[in-house]
């Protein structure tokens, strides 16, 4: 084996130009595969970008914006992917000169002057010009020079201790980080600019060939962000704010084409498999974001037609050699402001030496080194052992309809800009904004797809809220609001897939209509279980799939055919048996409950059967038995096996079996705690351990 590794790696010291090519080709598709074709990242951006839109039409009426940004916003969903979220408030107006105070209305607007005369390239200060001022920023203020400036420090531990949302959140740099369902993300309060900085005019002179003409006036146009953090060698480093060009880089990324962002992708996985593998947190000196900014480099400096397929490992080679020059200099120049050396605070020293010196044993290995990347390895070993094995680079070719569908339902299936603290007042504006946006003919066929969705969503929540909230005597009202939520849960359900019936299960069941809710049960499972085309997050059937589907619309398909689990908002109560659990998880900073939605199905159904048809109860516990017990992660993904083993146990302690309900809370203690209610199986634990001795 070691020989044939060696061989290898010899083979591709000595290949041709044109072998080189081929290789580069199979990695093309390699990449493909595992980053996105050209068309799925378009539409994962579509999506994005139609979320964005919709929240910040909401909350603009609250005088505020919002930017996502992160690798998420770029396309990418790799393991890791983050998102990140910007916020400021549209009266918070920072000018670089005080000629630029015309615009402004300072008795209504609070105006912020940038001061750089004592800060490090691509840092300010941020000195405060009107008598208006917000609370938030005159509790944030310090003064220095008679004159009083917004401190960075002040201003992130205000931002911190005023949010009040059911994460967990850790301070990260200038943001503040923490997990929503699945995916991590990190929040920015920052202030905006729509002017672009004088330090980086520079950048639009060098801009003669990448980008063009129109996007570099676009960035410009949008200005830029303060986030809140300063310099660790400046003078004022609790004070000073970074300049941030989130924006820009997002539009940059946006406009590369697809061997660019592919080569972009290829450093990502490169940096945390090869560079990064084994690294711990605090020593890991390169990230993401040095080697986007060598990417943005290399692409101006060769912004030929060269970027294809064929070219990509020369691409990527090219990116390396400049990362490795960095390193050995000590310098990372900015891409907007290239006096900001990004390494000053980081990468010297000893550090600086041994990191060179770790880059330096790759590049001596020449492409082998590539070998080491488990993403790509086999397409480059499938090229040195097949090379005649001819190869399509038509990414479009690439995955087949399935898989795209695949990608696009469980993009739309991830809504992510839905404030978890919501009220009916949230609901109409968003269902406003959504009437409005549906009908524009510039929307791609991806983001009518995503409001639709978007709009069940916000129906399901307001007809939970509505009924929730709704406390009165008069009947004729309860009437009115009971009938208005089925309406809602019924026209929800029609916009999304096969599990969003269950939210009107459990309405049915929450309000004690057992028989009504079995009969959308009774649809449910012909749907879910009986369907051998049945997507189910991940997993699918594709040939089958595609067989009793293919071509229709996605919006059939989804109806028809598409599975997801189902997300139980914590503030929200959908049936009593998971209130508990549902406290629990806020307890411990968790904003939903993720159940499998065959584990809900089957609780619900028997839930249902004990006040309906005592005889039927055991056969829906016997099927719920089976899924947890001998599921194969087909339906019960392995994060979820906590709660599908907690409902189990709180089905069979309901039907009186609890010697088998306290195997059930004992195994649920035993697996991933994915959804944080621990403290709720405990609690069960404790009040089956109660009973047993009384029964037996």
């Amino acid at each position: 084996m070691a020989g044939r590794e060696c061989n290898i790696n010899s083979t591709l010291f000595i290949l041709s130009t044109k072998a080189i090519q081929h290789i580069s080709e199979s990695v093309f598709v390699g990449l493909c595969r595992k980053v996105g074709t050209s068309q799925v990242v378009a539409m994962r951006r579509d999506i994005m970008d139609i979320y964005e839109m919709a929240m910040n039409k909401v909350t603009k009426s609250h005088e505020d914006s919002v930017v996502v940004s992160g690798s998420y916003r770029e396309g990418f969903r790799l393991k890791g992917s983050d998102i990140d979220m910007m916020f400021w408030r549209n009266k918070h107006c920072v000018i670089w000169d005080l000629s630029q105070s015309q615009y402004y209305n300072i008795h209504r607007q609070t105006l912020i002057l940038c001061d750089c005369s004592d800060s490090p390239p691509g840092f300010t200060l941020l000195y405060l010009l009107s008598p208006r001022v917000y609370r938030e920023i005159q509790r944030a203020c310090v003064g220095m020079n008679n004159r009083y400036y917004v401190s960075s420090s002040k201003y992130r531990q205000i931002s911190l201790s005023a949010l009040s949302l059911p994460y967990n959140l850790t301070p990260h740099g200038p943001c503040v980080s923490g997990t929503f369902a699945t995916i991590e993300f990190d929040n920015a309060h920052c202030f905006a600019s729509a002017f672009w900085p004088p330090s980086a005019s520079t950048w639009i002179d060098r801009c003669h060939s990448w980008p063009q003409p129109h996007v570099v006036d676009d960035i410009v146009k949008n200005g830029c962000h303060f986030v809140a953090i300063g310099h660790k060698l400046g003078n004022h480093e609790d004070h000073e704010w970074r300049i941030s060009f989130s924006q820009a880089e997002q539009k940059l990324v946006y406009v590369m084409n697809h061997s660019q962002f592919l080569t972009y992708g290829l450093l990502k996985l490169i940096l945390k498999e090869i560079i990064n593998n084994g690294v711990g947190d605090g020593d890991r000196l390169l990230c993401s974001y040095h080697v986007k900014t060598a990417v943005f480099w290399v692409i101006q400096q060769n912004a030929k037609p060269q970027w294809c397929p064929q070219n990509l490992l020369w691409g990527f080679w090219v990116c390396f050699k400049l990362i490795l020059k960095w390193v050995y200099e000590g310098v990372c120049p900015n891409f907007f402001i290239p006096d900001n050396n990004m390494f000053l605070s980081k990468i010297h020293g000893v550090k600086q030496h041994q990191l060179f010196l770790r880059l330096s044993e790759l590049y001596e290995k020449g492409l082998a080194f590539l070998l080491h990347s488990p993403s790509i390895r086999s397409y480059i070993i499938d090229i040195l052992y097949n090379p005649r094995n001819s190869i399509c680079t038509n990414d479009h070719t690439l995955i087949s309809e399935a898989e795209f569908d695949r990608n696009l339902f469980c993009e739309i299936s991830c809504i992510y800009i839905i404030p978890e603290q919501f009220d009916i007042h949230i609901c109409m504006r968003y269902l406003h904004t959504i009437e409005q946006m549906i009908g524009s003919p510039l929307l791609t066929q991806y983001q009518v797809l995503a409001l639709q969705k978007l709009s069940g969503s916000v129906l399901q929540r307001t007809a939970l809220i509505l009924h929730m909230e709704t406390y009165t005597p008069d009947n004729k009202l309860r009437f009115r609001v009971d009938k208005m939520s089925c309406q809602m849960l019924k026209l929800a359900a029609k916009f999304g897939c096969i599990t969003d019936m269950l939210y009107i299960a459990m309405y049915y069941y929450k309000t004690l209509r057992y028989t009504e809710a079995l009969s959308i049960i009774g649809m449910i499972k012909v749907k879910l279980v009986a369907q051998p085309c049945v997507m189910y997050g991940l997993n699918v059937d594709t040939e089958m799939y595609t067989k009793a589907v293919g071509g229709q619309s996605w919006s059939t398909k989804m109806r028809h055919t598409v599975a997801w689990n189902i997300r139980l908002n914590n503030e929200i109560h959908y049936i009593s048996e998971l209130i508990p659990e549902q406290h629990s998880a806020l307890q411990n900073h968790w904003s939903l409950l993720i159940v499998p939605s065959v584990v809900l199905l089957y609780m619900l159904e028997i839930l249902c059967y004990r006040h309906v048809n005592t005889m039927r109860v055991q056969t829906a516990l016997d099927n719920l038995q089976t899924l947890v017990h001998y599921d194969q992660g087909q339906i019960i993904d392995l994060g979820y096996r906590e709660i599908s083993w907690h409902i189990l146990g709180i089905c069979q302690q309901v039907t009186g079996n609890l010697q088998a309900a306290l195997y059930s809370y004992q195994q649920s203690l035993r697996q991933h705690p994915f959804n944080n209610i621990r403290t709720a199986t405990e609690m069960r634990i404790q009040r089956v351990c109660q009973c047993i001795p009384l029964i037996s």
